[in-house]
């Protein structure tokens, strides 16, 4: 699994100009179901997400969690995080999982993240979406897990 983590003041996700999720601050999750990933790989990124000190304290140190900010989670499924563009000019996406597999996977990132005590927004799976922004810092960090662990 491979997230980019984002530090926002706020952030949307429409889909056909309707808006199926928005949350102010915390954090948007771009997440890329690779094959092979399981269940343990969304509950090792729910579990570094939630303890991820990215939020500054008054000194402006980045000494909080997002459930210590009592920030929010956008969750964007994003299956070109998995692109292998090592050869030719055009991605490969033979490394994202099928999409009944990346939407189960997705989902239980969703519940292990409310599970945790967090509000979660989320987009729509295999929409095409429009996804809005006010990075916070800017902060962006990748995450990507391996056998169940982030590496």
């Amino acid at each position: 699994m491979i997230t980019v983590l984002q530090r926002v003041a706020e952030a949307a996700v429409d889909v056909d100009g309707e808006r199926v999720g928005s949350i102010g601050p915390g954090l948007l999750l771009l997440v890329g179901v690779a094959r092979g990933d399981t269940r343990a790989d969304a509950v090792a990124t729910a579990s570094k997400v939630v303890g991820l000190r990215v939020f500054p304290d008054g000194s402006g140190a980045m000494n909080f969690s997002v459930a210590d900010t009592r920030g929010e989670i956008l969750v964007v499924s994003q299956f070109t995080l998995c692109a292998d563009v090592r050869r030719g000019r055009r991605p490969s996406f033979d490394g994202a999982a099928p999409p009944a597999e990346a939407v189960e996977l997705i989902a239980a990132l969703v519940e292990e993240l409310r599970g945790l005590g967090l509000t979660v927004a989320e987009g729509r799976f295999g929409a095409r979406m429009q996804v809005s922004l006010v990075n916070d810092g800017p902060v962006t960090i990748t995450l990507a897990t391996e056998s169940g662990r982030v590496v």
